[in-house]
């Protein structure tokens, strides 16, 4: 008997290592976008209903040729906060638009005719958050409303004037958005933000801070996933050589 494969055998043989190869890739490349994806979000430490805190927005600039240059944070009005103060980061000025409140807002037995609906960042010119780097931006205030979350829609500027809007909801059992607005978590201490993909990103306790690389550290994870998916790749195509060879050997017997 030929030693070798019939050809109708050997040609089946390839579509099903074709076949193969085209859906591990496929999923390599869904899940190494998953992990390239940087997106905008606020998280806190200490805010939770009722009370003052302290929250944290985390900016990763996206893109490979132009700095981020400012970032317009819109604060909710309808549950405004009464007080609301923005650290300084070196090398950006902050200013804040306040606005009239038509119906006024009763916040505890206050009754509350004005309040922030803007916080601007925006870098000095010839700064910015450069290509592979990240910075945060913080505010104290309160008292938050009596709910689980609050969403800070959210603009990013970049220097080529281009920008992103993270201003779309996340809605659950519907696809993730691109570009979701950051939402933050008040259920209790140590709060944090879930992005579009169920990730979440702690605050970070010093407040402010800068750093080449231009991933955090919830990416972690998607990393590790990655690293498995190799794996599995690797692995299934050597299984997939030894079946095919034990099948030649058979049919050459």
């Amino acid at each position: 008997m030929s030693p070798h494969l019939p050809w109708p055998s050997r040609r089946r043989g390839r579509r099903i290592r074709t076949a193969v190869v085209l859906a591990l890739t496929a999923g390599l490349v869904a899940l190494s976008g998953g992990v390239a994806a940087a997106h905008v979000t606020v998280s806190s430490a200490d805010a939770a209903p009722g009370g003052y805190g302290k929250i944290t927005f985390r900016v990763p600039n996206e893109s490979d040729a132009a700095s981020t240059v400012a970032l317009r944070i819109q604060v909710p009005t309808d549950t405004p906060l009464t007080s609301l103060r923005a650290q300084p980061v070196p090398g950006w000025t902050v200013s804040r638009t306040d606005v009239q409140l038509d119906p006024p807002v009763e916040v505890g037995d206050e009754l509350v005719t004005e309040a922030v609906s803007v916080v601007e960042y925006r870098a000095e010119p010839g700064g910015g958050i450069a290509p592979g780097q990240f910075q945060e931006f913080a505010l104290s205030g309160g008292p938050f409303p009596e709910t689980e979350s609050l969403t800070f829609n959210a603009v990013q500027v970049y220097s080529d004037g281009s920008e992103s809007a993270w201003i779309e909801p996340t809605v659950e059992g519907q696809p993730a958005p691109q570009r979701p607005a950051p939402v933050l978590s008040l259920t209790g201490p140590g709060g944090a933000t879930t992005d579009a993909h169920g990730g979440t990103a702690g605050d970070d306790p010093a407040g402010t801070a800068t750093a080449a690389g231009g991933e955090d550290g919830g990416n972690g994870t998607a990393v590790a996933a990655l690293v498995v998916a190799v794996l599995g790749l690797i692995a299934g195509l050597a299984g997939l050589g030894l079946g095919l060879s034990a099948r030649r050997r058979t049919v050459s017997e």
